[in-house]
């Protein structure tokens, strides 16, 4: 489909071709740990995993929290990290129980993942994960990969079974899909299948940068508005990393601010700081109409110039922001053409 102008300043595109222990937890919980050890420095994971295996078990997995080792393959994996559930299936391993951060509803994954479930899987919280319901899954194995970094969080989750927490500097949902499939990979015993899916997906990466070196140098900003906020998005995230394997450089303003967090706000008052060779933006919770009517953003010098991208198809903006290795497929053979005929 080609893009459609819905004011002078801004193209709103779609893709063409187209979020303590209770007694209860405690009760529920003596099932699951008679199958559980701890991490070596925070516990160590005795499992029994599920699906394949290249027989590389122990596994040991280095995480924020210590390194974890996983004694044999999980049988039955809980998948609560953003984009956890999507490597495992795309590792060829069905989670029993995951987190539906998107609330894509079904099995809870995008339409890039679709029907690689034989059995839906149950489904668990996201900010806050319903133990009760983890534990009454009896897991040998929980993927937190891509999540908060919360210790309270990996701790309460290490007493139901071995927990792949995140890794040292991947708090605040910091981790790339390349780093979460490795963890996932080896976690899972499938190392190997790991690093064949990392290999693919970065040729791809380079395939599509040869393809456009007009992005080469390039200064981006990646950013999203809800009901309430501007924001943009800093190094470390996976949105930027993926423009970055495009050739792009993420707006200097924008990293001369960047904190902790995976985004930086960014004020009405102040919206110049968006500014850049290419401006991208996602509406959450808002319609794109209501981003790219806006004047104050009509007025960035990028829109002006109508190098700017305005995610109007709920898909293709969930892909981008998911940044697993399944969806980062999907939003490259989505993606890519938006930028470039937003350089042109």
């Amino acid at each position: 489909m080609s893009p459609r102008t819905t004011d002078r300043g801004s193209r709103v595109r779609r893709p063409r071709g187209t979020r303590l222990l209770t007694g209860a937890l405690a009760v529920a919980l003596l099932g699951a740990l008679a199958a559980c050890g701890s991490s070596d420095d925070s516990g160590t994971a005795s499992s029994d995993t599920g699906t394949k295996s290249s027989g590389a078990f122990p596994a040991k997995v280095a995480t924020k929290f210590g390194t974890v080792t996983v004694d044999s393959r999980p049988k039955r994996v809980v998948a609560l990290g953003w984009g956890d559930a999507e490597t495992a299936l795309a590792l060829g391993v069905q989670p029993v129980g995951q987190s539906d951060w998107l609330a894509f509803g079904g099995d809870g994954v995008g339409p890039w993942a679709e029907g690689k479930y034989d059995k839906s899987p149950q489904k668990i919280g996201t900010l806050e994960p319903e133990y009760e319901k983890i534990a009454a899954l009896k897991p040998d194995l929980i993927l937190d990969t891509k999540s908060s970094g919360d210790e309270t969080r990996y701790n309460t989750l290490s007493k139901i079974a071995p927990t792949i927490g995140v890794p040292k500097g991947g708090d605040q949902y910091k981790i790339s899909w390349k780093k979460q499939t490795s963890m996932v990979a080896q976690a899972l015993g499938l190392a190997d299948d790991g690093e064949k899916l990392i290999s693919d997906t970065e040729q791809k990466f380079k395939d599509a940068a040869a393809e456009h070196p007009e992005f080469k140098g390039k200064t981006i900003t990646v950013g999203s508005r809800t009901a309430s906020a501007w924001g943009a998005y800093v190094r470390g995230t996976g949105r930027i990393d993926f423009v970055e394997r495009l050739g792009f450089e993420n707006n200097p303003k924008i990293e001369a601010k960047a904190g902790d967090a995976f985004s930086v706000p960014v004020s009405e008052e102040n919206l110049q700081l968006l500014d850049a060779d290419l401006t991208v933006m996602a509406p959450i919770g808002i319609t794109a109409k209501k981003i790219s009517s806006d004047p104050l953003y009509k007025a960035v010098p990028s829109v002006k110039k109508g190098h700017s991208v305005v995610f109007d198809d709920s898909n293709l903006s969930s892909a981008f922001a998911t940044d697993s290795i399944l969806s980062v497929d999907y939003a490259l053979k989505n993606v890519v053409p938006l930028f470039a005929d937003a350089m042109k």
